[in-house]
């Protein structure tokens, strides 16, 4: 082995090299190990609009239950109805603008009685006595914030789900007041995936009442009316035909809310695949007191308003159960998805959906690295003019910077988007500033009749705070439009500040490392820069 060789391995340089090595050997190929976005692979982008008046209506009924126990527990007047109804903004059309909650007593004197005790138990809504009925709402404020976090909650449903689909970091992104954009990059099967995104995936339990095969047989058994606390849910269709009718109460006891776990399993006592389930503490306990108490019963499973098994409680169950259905494996498992995902705090429609053909990405993609190829070329050419043979070290740690970033672009898993190379291409501009900067101190030194090692040294060391000054202030600037940004800005930022620190380190390091080794060791007495 040369002296020259041994001295490299024994080097710092020696280290970074490695780096370096390790980091390409770990992207490459880079179609395999990078995420790309949606407008380099094509793709699908999907607009959904989120009908946000629907969550104020689950939480009113929650609300409602409570209220009657509360009553019941401290003996407070008795209501002879209660329902939550809608309030219409357009009643002609019959567009709803929000919900309320209406009991209706037997005397005006109860209605006041309990109007008073609401109002000042609950600060959030607005409680109105008229006659014997007592009016409660939300307030504007109240209202506002719910349909809000609605659309919040609703974005990490859908994110959820298409995780668990194997399509990670899909952008999933408010546009308006009510509508969720989401683009679907290099997806296989977008009907699949659009498919499990419009799935309300409400899971309810019910007590069955009465049970036929038809629903007029069932209204027959109510002598044609059916009760108001009471409705019709239809069975699971078995080749063509509706297995049953059920009526069951209007609101659920128990909701898919409290579960904490769902996983989809074959039952070899029954041969069958079904879905597990574990409740969380407070479904548990909930779980308990319904199965305890109604021994004998049939118990109706309901998803998305469809009776998938209704089972007779034969024991008292609290924190497990299964779920059967003759379920087909893909079934089960994506019954289990759903539910592991959660609901939907409030429905969603599709509005709009366009498809993002692979060829113009493909073009993205070659203008992009173009671009990137033109940049590096004109920094290699006006590096090597200006500054010789020190501008070919500088481009040399240009090139380990690029392997930074796409090394911390897989690493981290980010998408590569359009926006995301031009903050390379930018990132090329701003990673010669750095060399320049050393470049421009040590050329000063030499002029002033330092000896070259000592303008070396003297030249990284006090550019180095002007660098790291220069730097901070950019990475703050990509921080803040991560945070605040969404979708293409997210993009640009994330690659400018992999690019800040790829800088950094091949700046002040990297390239220090080949100057100290060059004049440390080829005894190099003038540099050419």
């Amino acid at each position: 082995m040369s002296a020259i060789a041994q001295k490299v391995f024994g080097s710092t340089l020696f280290f970074w090299l490695v780096v370096a090595g390790l980091c390409l050997w770990n992207v490459m190929p880079l179609r395999e190990k990078l995420r790309f976005g949606i407008d380099l692979v094509g793709g699908t982008y999907i607009t959904l609009e989120v009908q946000t008046e629907k969550a104020i209506e689950a939480p009113l009924v929650e609300l409602m239950q409570s209220l009657k126990k509360q009553f019941k527990k401290n003996q407070m007047p008795k209501p002879i109805a209660a329902d939550v109804k809608p309030i219409y903004d357009d009643k002609e059309a019959e567009k709803v603008k929000s919900y309320r909650l209406v009991f209706l007593f037997e005397t005006s004197i109860d209605a006041q009685a309990v109007a008073t005790y609401v109002k000042e138990q609950y600060r959030n809504f607005e409680v109105v006595a008229v006659g014997s009925e007592v009016t409660i709402s939300y307030t504007a404020a109240e209202e506002k914030r719910i349909k809000h976090e609605a659309i919040i909650n609703n974005i990490e449903v859908i994110r959820n789900r298409i995780d668990r689909l194997g399509v990670s970091e899909t952008p999933v992104s408010q546009r308006g007041e009510n509508n969720i954009v989401i683009e679907l990059p290099d997806v296989q099967d977008p009907q699949k995936a659009k498919a499990i995104i419009g799935k309300a995936a409400v899971l309810e339990f019910k007590l069955v009442d009465k049970v036929a095969a038809t629903e007029e047989e069932l209204l027959y058994e109510y002598d044609g009316e059916l009760p108001g606390d009471l409705e019709i849910v239809p069975g699971k269709i078995v080749h063509g035909v509706v297995s049953g009718y059920y009526a069951v109460p209007r609101y659920a006891d128990l909701t898919g809310k409290l579960l904490a776990d769902a996983k989809a399993a074959l039952d070899n006592e029954i041969r069958e695949w079904v879905v597990n389930f574990t409740w969380n503490a407070e479904g548990g306990q909930k779980f308990y007191e319904l199965t305890s108490k109604n021994h004998y019963k049939s118990l109706a499973v309901i998803l998305d308003n469809v009776v998938i098994t209704a089972p007779t409680i034969t024991n008292s169950i609290r924190t497990d159960g299964r779920i059967t259905g003759n379920f087909t494996p893909d079934k089960a498992k994506e019954l289990a998805l759903l539910l592991k995902s959660g609901s939907f705090v409030a429905p969603i429609t599709f509005e709009e959906e366009r498809q993002v053909g692979p060829s113009l990405g493909a073009e993205s993609i070659h203008n992009g690295l173009l671009s990137c190829i033109v940049g590096l070329s004109l920094v290699f050419v006006f590096a090597l003019y200006y500054y010789r043979l020190a501008g070919l070290l500088a481009f040399l740690a240009l090139l380990f910077n690029l392997i930074l970033i796409l090394f911390g672009l897989a690493r981290i898993g980010a998408t590569l988007t359009l926006p995301g190379i031009a903050g390379m291409v930018l990132t090329i501009g701003m990673a010669i500033d750095a060399s320049i900067l050393i470049y421009e101190k040590i050329k000063e030194e030499l002029r002033n009749g330092t000896r070259l090692k000592e303008a070396v040294t003297s030249g990284f060391s006090d550019a180095q705070w002007v660098i790291l000054d220069g730097n901070i202030t950019t990475f703050i600037v990509g921080f803040v439009l991560y945070q605040f940004g969404t979708g293409p800005i997210q993009g640009f930022a994330i690659t400018m500040m992999l690019g800040i620190i790829a800088t950094l380190i091949t700046g002040l390091f990297f390239l220090r490392s080949i100057f100290t080794f060059i004049l440390s060791n080829l005894h190099i007495q003038k540099l050419s820069i």
